[in-house]
């Protein structure tokens, strides 16, 4: 039987308060219970619609993720772990949370599904030139500052592979 340490091992074991990149530590619970449960519930909020934007081309995805798992390291850390485990969306999350960084493949994706969200609505709702511009303005805007984000190397052609653990497994 195969053991890897889980991300929640991972939480546990920093004990400094801070990250590399000087943000909190993951996982550190703030204020009391009405807090924490209106966290939780946010954190749920935000994992829906992070879930509901994988499937809609004009609404973002990992954004909503990394809203999610910041309100889940402040409610509960268990949902925290859960999250940067996951094997679809845990890379984004840890690249974001480590590097700032956005894969490649994501950025592509995101923008792709930008421009088809905004072809489909000049197609479909025949909106007014105001409305028109007012839309693509605020998708171009979204989408500069995605692609200015750095990128973490070599994502794009292997983005399933990072976040499996190189070497710390222990087999029994």
């Amino acid at each position: 039987m195969c053991v890897s340490p889980t991300m929640a091992d991972r939480i546990a074991a920093e004990t400094d308060g801070v990250r590399s990149v000087g943000k909190p530590v993951a996982g550190h619970r703030i204020g009391g219970p009405v807090i924490r449960a209106a966290c939780c519930a946010l954190g749920c909020l935000m994992l829906a619609l992070g879930v509901i934007g994988a499937f809609l081309p004009v609404m973002p995805t990992t954004g909503f993720l990394i809203l999610a798992a910041l309100f889940f390291g402040r409610s509960s850390p268990r949902f925290e772990a859960w999250m940067l485990d996951h094997p679809r969306f845990g890379p984004a999350i840890r690249d974001w949370r480590e590097h700032g960084a956005i894969s490649r493949r994501a950025k592509l994706m995101a923008c792709a599904g930008m421009t088809f969200g905004f072809v489909v609505l000049l197609a479909l709702a025949s909106p007014g030139p105001g409305l028109a511009g007012l839309v693509a303005a605020f998708m171009l805007v979204a989408a500069l500052y995605l692609v200015t984000r750095p990128a973490v190397p070599g994502t794009f052609e292997n983005a399933g592979d990072r976040g499996k653990p190189e070497g710390n497994r222990s087999c029994i």
